[in-house]
């Protein structure tokens, strides 16, 4: 049962963390076992092709939806912002909370701004949930200094993917350091108790945090994360040649902080798509059915800083194949990169 809210209204949490922190698969997770609780879902990806609304879409259904191609607190107002939310909170959707999936640039303290300054009677802010990885959490922090401001707002802060970090014990204290007014929870592909988000609506003390100035201030968005990194989206119809794609990611520029998507290798493997998830040095591949009559497409998009994105263009078109037969060597190197069940796919996202 949901709780800290009227019958009237919803609480909207702001699920939030940078490039590859797991928040989609933390949103997997919590549809998954909401033990009865209805999440509806406003998911937004920065990139055009919506990967991040096509992993949660199966699960939602007609409670979710997807902005794509852009940052949420940039692309749209707050009263833009309201009709997606007015459309979730209304009584024949049957929600019991709404969860904003932000970007992995975008600014959690915008999206709050907005939430906090919505005029819908059936909304109350529920709270930032902030998920890092703690595989790259220094690496994060070296990058994105803000991380730090981010975290010192937050309600909730999951520690994701600890089965990667050699001494688990001593990052999550790090972590309650730089969040001392928010609860701070240790996951595993994402994996918390529902609970967790439905509690972390923040008091009134909380709230305080962001004064009636700070909801009004003038923000030209110059500064944002998203302003100093650049996207390539990249769709093909035809299949892709396993070893060139490797050859591809092998040599992937440091700038490259992101890949993420759906890979159809045709002849090399006719039964499955692979998603592919890349954060920094970690590279994954997750086997999975393709959908009946699902179209079999290679979608995927990067992130990146300072990156040529025409020049990434071309080197992904160069893995194009028409190969007439199946080459089971030429997947060894994709292999490489699959590991067991004990997995969950789509840990990165």
């Amino acid at each position: 049962m949901v709780r800290s809210r009227t019958a009237q209204q919803i609480p909207v949490v702001v699920l939030a963390g940078f490039l590859g922190s797991g928040k989609t698969t933390l949103l997997n997770h919590l549809l998954h076992r909401s033990r009865g609780s209805r999440i509806g879902a406003l998911v937004n990806d920065f990139g055009a092709i919506e990967i991040d609304a096509m992993a949660v879409a199966g699960a939602l259904g007609d409670s979710t939806v997807s902005l794509g191609n852009g940052c949420l607190c940039c692309a749209v107002d707050a009263s833009e912002l309201d009709q997606y939310l007015e459309r979730l909170a209304a009584p024949a959707a049957g929600l019991d909370v709404i969860v904003i999936e932000a970007s992995g640039l975008a600014e959690p303290q915008e999206l709050v701004r907005m939430v906090l300054a919505s005029e819908l009677p059936g909304i109350v802010y529920g709270g930032l949930v902030e998920v890092v990885d703690a595989a790259e959490f220094d690496a994060t922090r070296a990058r994105h200094p803000e991380i730090d401001r981010h975290l010192a707002l937050a309600d909730l802060v999951v520690v994701n993917k600890l089965d990667r970090v050699a001494e688990p014990d001593r990052l999550v204290p790090r972590v309650r350091e730089l969040a001392p007014r928010a609860a701070v929870v240790p996951a595993v592909h994402g994996r918390i108790d529902p609970e967790f988000l439905f509690d972390c609506r923040p008091g009134e003390e909380r709230v305080g945090q962001l004064s009636f100035d700070d909801l009004h201030e003038h923000d030209d968005h110059a500064g944002h994360l998203h302003t100093g990194y650049d996207s390539v989206s990249f769709v093909s119809g035809q299949p892709l040649d396993p070893r060139a794609l490797m050859r591809f990611l092998d040599s992937r520029p440091e700038g490259l902080h992101r890949i993420k998507g759906y890979v159809d290798f045709g002849p090399h493997d006719i039964l499955n798509r692979y998603a592919v998830h890349a954060v920094g040095s970690f590279l994954r591949f997750y086997p999975e059915p393709w959908a009946p009559g699902e179209e079999r497409l290679t979608q995927l998009v990067l992130i990146g800083s300072g990156i040529d994105a025409p020049a990434l263009g071309k080197e992904l078109e160069a893995c194009r194949s028409d190969a007439p037969h199946a080459d089971e060597h030429g997947m060894w190197g994709v292999l490489r990169y699959v590991q067991g069940s004990e997995d969950e796919p789509g840990d990165p996202v």
